[in-house]
């Protein structure tokens, strides 16, 4: 669930259509728990009389850097995943903005990029809008970036504007006819895009047991970073922790003497050859790596391995290759069962890397007997900060009653400066 914080200075009356549509049950995938206003206005009443936790925040007393301050830190103790602005006159800093990149929406009074802007807020959009003498206006609901209504546009709608209209008969019947409905509408598809394409660590908080993961991505200092984590049930699974030798990454049994089996838990994690950084979940890894000394590409070379003969669970295979150099991309591959049982081939490449970006893809979606495979395209999913806090948080995020160990290379698009952090612990009792 995408917990929600709208921002206020008014009477509210967008943040009234937002609890009313809450309430009719129109946005499944997320809800508000928070109303911050940057003075005290009726919208916060509106709020309480919803039990809604509302807080207002004086901007002109407090100052600007102190507002945003308190602002920040009221957002962080409530986990909020998503802002929304619903009629908010204070003009947030970047420091907000990239804190919460692509996660704040605006709704503005016009049909953007018309009548926007710094300067354009309440009657003045409609003022601005009759005096050029538009026969169409209406409202735009878009991300916040640093530009005051330069981010991405989500939705627009128009109306007609009447030959006898004042500033305010346009900006009420544009507040009542397309806010009150585009607004809540908006919101709650955002959400459930947001639900899809959460956070790293939000994906990971939401699913108690993954089974075995990759990440692959850019983080927001643009080096590649390459993730593989260890969740496990049977104790047998759980014998194992990964050690670094040079560029390799390889699976070892924590006590030898309980190995029973290890064709499916011994294996070559994570391996580089030239600019390429090979990471799997089984020894699939030694069929990529042995392609690629023959020039064949991942998908060729997996052309003769199939998901694991685990029955009942038929474990998908996950890999992942990361290309360095002056034209860098990332393809991540799943073979998984189909219900006929022949082999899905499935194959995701990004050429188009955008700082903090990355594709996360796990072979679980869940505990269960048998466990439910993972399902549809790779999760896209922000990601920020170091090898070392990567793998922090990654590690803190797994269940500890199933972690058994995860490893984060972080290295520049160049291939030199290559780091390796693993994170490993006791809480599988083999330690």
């Amino acid at each position: 669930m995408i917990r929600i914080a709208v921002l206020v200075s008014g009477d509210g009356s967008n943040l009234q259509a937002l609890l009313d549509a809450q309430k009719r049950g129109e946005n499944a995938d997320g809800r508000i728990v928070l109303v911050i206003g940057d003075r005290r206005c009726t919208a916060l009443e509106r709020a309480e009389r919803h039990d809604i936790e509302a807080v207002g925040l004086d901007r002109r007393t407090l100052g600007g850097k102190a507002f945003e301050s308190r602002l920040l830190a009221c957002l962080g103790q409530h986990n909020i995943d998503l802002i929304v602005l619903a009629g908010f006159l204070s003009i947030l800093s970047c420091e907000v903005t990239e804190r919460y990149r692509r996660r704040i929406i605006n709704i503005h009074p016009s049909l953007i990029p018309s009548f926007c802007g710094k300067g354009y807020y309440g009657l003045r959009v409609h003022q601005a809008a009759l005096h050029r003498g538009v026969k169409i206006s209406g409202a735009t609901v878009h991300l916040v970036d640093e530009v005051a209504d330069g981010g991405p546009i989500l939705a627009q709608q128009a109306i007609d504007v009447l030959g006898d209209d004042t500033p305010s008969s346009l900006g009420r019947r544009i507040l009542e006819q397309v806010e009150w409905k585009l607004l809540p509408r908006t919101v709650a598809s955002y959400c459930l895009y947001m639900e899809r394409n959460m956070s790293l660590l939000q994906n990971l908080a939401a699913n108690r047991y993954p089974g075995r993961g990759i990440v692959c991505g850019l983080n927001e200092r643009g080096n590649a970073i390459i993730a593989y984590f260890i969740t496990a049930r049977s104790s047998h699974s759980k014998n194992r922790c990964l050690v670094a030798e040079g560029d390799t990454v390889r699976t070892k049994a924590v006590d030898e003497s309980l190995l029973v089996d290890p064709s499916l838990i011994i294996y070559r994690a994570m391996d580089r050859l030239g600019e390429d950084v090979v990471v799997a979940n089984g020894d699939q890894s030694d069929t990529i790596l042995d392609g690629l000394r023959q020039g064949r590409t991942l998908q060729a070379s997996l052309e003769s391995r199939t998901f694991e003969p685990d029955a009942p669970n038929y474990t998908p295979r996950i890999s992942g290759l990361f290309h360095l150099g002056q034209d860098p991309f990332y393809t991540l591959s799943i073979l998984r069962r189909s219900d006929d049982g022949s082999c899905d081939r499935s194959y995701y490449s990004y050429t188009e890397l955008e700082k903090g970006k990355a594709h996360l893809i796990h072979t679980y979606e869940g505990d269960g007997n048998p466990l439910p495979g993972f399902t549809g395209e790779p999760r896209e999913v922000d990601l920020a900060g170091d090898a070392d806090s990567i793998a922090d948080r990654i590690w803190e995020m797994l269940d500890r009653q199933y972690r058994v160990a995860v490893c984060v290379k972080e290295i520049n698009l160049t291939g030199t400066d290559a780091v390796f952090a693993i994170r490993q612990g006791a809480d599988n009792g083999l330690y």
